[in-house]
């Protein structure tokens, strides 16, 4: 251990010593928890604690991932276990006095902590009761503007354990052994990856940290950013070190205020402490990092229309070859890496490769970042050991459908698939879910039950894909177009036998042709809806009618008429 990292672990602990003798409330601050009204359960505490003259320490966290209990406020004295308060609204907030007084009976209590009558434990929770926390570990335990709490936890130990005992290539060997795939999607080898840009002997080379996340349904970069932002810039160092880069961009989308934010707080942190810039932890080690608030459409993340976009310019996808590890960002050897891909990377640092590889199913090793949104009593975002199935996910710890029976699953975002009920077997693994037709992309499950018209819904993707669409390439443009026109007369009920077939040319066309992935896989929501709703389809064509009559609704006027 460097000296300067003994001094920041020495301050941390003082710091949560401190933090122990008082009164700790932290309130869930994320987007779900500002959506649900925590600013003023936030409010009310503060008023609170200093109507009753308390000396507390009131902080905002991140989503500990029970989006469906927020607003969540987690409570603990002094001595005393963490209450956890579920759906708390302003005028219901418990008594802070009767808390510390009786400790018991707590009538808000929907989520709790062990030893207290009929409160379980976090942990026992349906929703928790399945997850391995690795890249989540401190997510809506620690003050993500607090480094001090971050080190405390073992934060940074991974990086100074790299600096001082590892040389690059065994910092590589590692991710290697780990067996760690990107989680952004392409699922590509992160080892390999990062083992292209080591090779390069050129003097600047740059890591990107792709949080662009525009994808409908997913929230869990966002998520890591505005729960836990250092174990990104960890993760980035890291990546840093072992591939000979000096300088890292985390590239985040306008409007998503609090990961900008607390990523900011935590590299104006970093840099404060030694953590970036010149000479790291006395190590000499050199890196810096920046955050790049551009990315004005959803193929900007896409990794060359990333670095077009960071080097201000329209975020439009680049011929290649070359490939980003020869000639990326500024036309320097560059690696892009998803935020969730860099946040296990310390725990494997820490723990060893053979650890996470151990962890998962085959060639899918480790964990499953999801987020669960639709029709699902408890949606949320959990991480869970690939090699789960989709139906414990959804139906054990998502709580299953609210009404009816789950129809089809959305997953892997706009360019991922939809999966039948009678896929909810299959397993969270890379190859499984491509033999089903869907990927995994970058964890967005969206459920939806028997009142969803499949139709409508691949209508829905469709067009958010030619909307997105940057337009440089005409297969693209024109096949998003295509599409959705073809989709839009099947749900006015204006189709034709021929248009299903016509899809099909059309899919394929994009699929060959387009420059990037988003025109390369903009057919799949279609040909996987096709696959496992093909009847649904003709019912459209053939008899003019929506099974679920979603389509009456949406499309259906009193001056048309079906056909």
């Amino acid at each position: 251990m460097t000296k300067a990292y003994n001094a920041l672990f020495e301050s941390a602990l003082e710091h949560h010593e401190v933090l122990d003798s008082k009164l700790k409330i932290n309130v869930g601050m994320a987007i779900c928890g500002e959506a649900a009204g925590s600013f003023e359960v936030m409010e009310a505490i503060r008023h609170e604690v200093i109507a009753q003259g308390l000396d507390a320490v009131v902080s905002e966290v991140g989503c500990l991932g029970l989006c469906y209990a927020e607003p969540l406020v987690d409570i603990q004295f002094p001595g005393k276990p963490r209450l956890f308060y579920g759906n708390v609204k302003p005028e219901n907030l418990p008594s802070l006095k009767q808390i510390r007084v009786k400790g018991k009976n707590i009538p808000l209590a929907t989520l709790g902590t062990p030893g207290l009558p009929g409160i379980p434990d976090l942990y026992d929770l349906p929703m928790m009761i399945r997850q391995v926390r690795i890249a989540l570990r401190n997510v809506g335990h620690i003050d993500p503007t607090d480094l001090h709490q971050y080190i405390a936890r073992g934060g940074y130990k991974a990086l100074d354990t790299a600096l001082t005992e590892m040389t690059p290539d065994e910092v590589i060997e590692q991710v290697k052994l780990s067996g760690l795939r990107g989680r952004g999607g392409a699922a590509f080898s992160t080892g390999t990856k990062w083992s292209f840009l080591k090779s390069s002997k050129a003097s600047e080379k740059y890591i990107l940290c792709n949080a662009e996340e525009g994808d409908p349904g997913a929230f869990n970069d966002k998520g890591i950013l505005e729960s836990d932002p250092h174990t990104l810039i960890e993760g980035m160092l890291l990546a840093g070190y072992a591939t000979g880069a000096n300088y890292g961009y985390v590239f985040i989308r306008h409007g998503h205020d609090g990961p900008i934010r607390r990523t900011q707080i935590a590299i104006e942190q970093a840099y404060k402490s030694g953590l970036l810039g010149k000479n790291i932890l006395g190590t000499g080690f050199n890196f810096d990092a920046e955050m790049s608030l551009v990315g004005e459409s959803y193929v900007s993340g896409e990794e060359t229309a990333l670095m077009e976009a960071i080097e201000g310019k329209r975020a439009m996808p680049r011929y290649r070859p070359p490939f980003p590890a020869a000639f990326g960002v500024w036309g320097k050897p560059s690696n892009i890496n998803n935020i969730k891909t860099l946040a296990y990377i310390p725990e494997i640092i820490s723990k060893g490769g053979n650890w996470f590889s151990e962890i998962g199913v085959g060639g899918s090793s480790g964990t499953a970042i999801l987020c669960l949104s639709g029709n699902i009593k408890r949606p949320g975002m959990v991480e869970v050991p690939m090699g789960l199935t989709m139906r414990a996910v959804v139906e054990e710890l998502g709580g299953g459908v609210p009404t009816g029976k789950v129809k089809f699953l959305q997953t892997g975002g706009p360019l991922g698939g939809v999966l039948g009920a009678n896929k909810l077997g299959v397993k969270l693994d890379f190859k499984a879910m491509s033999d089903a037709g869907a990927i995994l992309g970058s964890g967005g499950i969206i459920v939806a039950n028997e009142s969803v018209c499949a139709v409508d819904m691949t209508r829905l993707l469709v067009a958010f894909c030619q909307y997105e669409s940057c337009g440089k390439c005409f297969p693209c443009r024109l096949g998003t177009t295509h599409l959705l026109e073809i989709l839009e007369r099947m749900c006015r009920f204006e189709s034709i036998p021929s248009d299903m077939d016509l899809m099909q040319v059309v899919g394929k066309e994009m699929a060959s042709a387009s420059l990037c992935g988003h025109g390369q896989l903009g057919f799949n929501p279609v040909q996987s809806a096709l696959d496992y709703f093909g009847q649904e389809f003709k019912i459209h064509i053939e008899e003019g009618r929506c099974q679920t009559g979603s389509c009456d609704i949406n499309f259906i006027t009193p001056t048309r008429t079906r056909r």
